[in-house]
């Protein structure tokens, strides 16, 4: 049986993190290896603990979340971070994607999307669902126009990154393209590359940003 995932609350709210305990300690491959009420702290335990998960809140005091997410990934690469906010707030989320985040979850999700989401966070890769999808696409529809300069991706690459877009995982990918998984991987390396990102998530918001996903669903309409 497979070693649980070790998840790092990172939150003020005591009531929020005791809720947030309680369900993933509920499932039986999820264990809260600490808990922190500021991103300073955050990123103390995150060096002392080395969980394979945070769930990062956005306003904190003191350090905020944005700045403890830019932190953990610079020292700590291998750490998924998944933004935790109460405020459906487009820009302040789409910085921490940028920052190295690998989702987002609002406070009022689902159970199933919160453990869906850290799953695939754990895996290395970005669950980002339709509402999440049609946020990034809006943005991407109001930013397009101010940026004019966008890295030149193959078609292959364009294809592999409308997968990402679409939340399908490497073997998915993979299996639509007609490639190895390996083959998959090395195109989102040079994606990340030409992107300057190191994450599924960072080279969505990215994408956005610079109107590449825009481009991409026009082309497949």
């Amino acid at each position: 049986m497979a070693e649980p995932i070790r998840v790092l609350i990172a939150d003020d709210h005591e009531v929020v993190r005791d809720g947030l305990r309680l369900l993933l300690e509920a499932e039986d491959d999820f264990v809260v290896a600490g808990e922190a009420g500021d991103g300073a702290e955050a990123v103390r335990l995150t060096g002392e603990l080395q969980p394979q998960v945070v769930l990062m809140d956005l306003r904190m005091p003191g350090m905020g979340g944005l700045e403890a997410i830019e932190e953990i990934r610079a020292r700590w690469p291998e750490v998924a971070v998944v933004i935790l906010t109460t405020y459906n707030e487009d820009e302040l989320i789409m910085r921490g994607l940028r920052a190295g985040a690998r989702g987002y979850l609002l406070k009022d999700t689902k159970r199933q999307t919160l453990f869906d989401t850290l799953r695939a966070a754990a895996r290395g890769e970005a669950l980002l669902h339709p509402d999440m999808l049609a946020r990034v696409l809006n943005q991407d529809a109001s930013t397009q126009m101010a940026s004019r300069d966008k890295p030149v991706l193959t078609d292959r690459e364009r294809e592999v990154l409308a997968g990402v877009a679409r939340g399908e995982r490497s073997k998915e990918i993979a299996t639509r393209l007609g490639i190895s998984e390996r083959t998959v991987k090395a195109y989102l390396s040079s994606i990340y590359g030409k992107l300057g990102v190191d994450s599924r998530a960072a080279a969505i918001a990215v994408a956005s940003q610079r109107g590449l996903l825009r481009d991409l669903q026009d082309s497949r309409g």
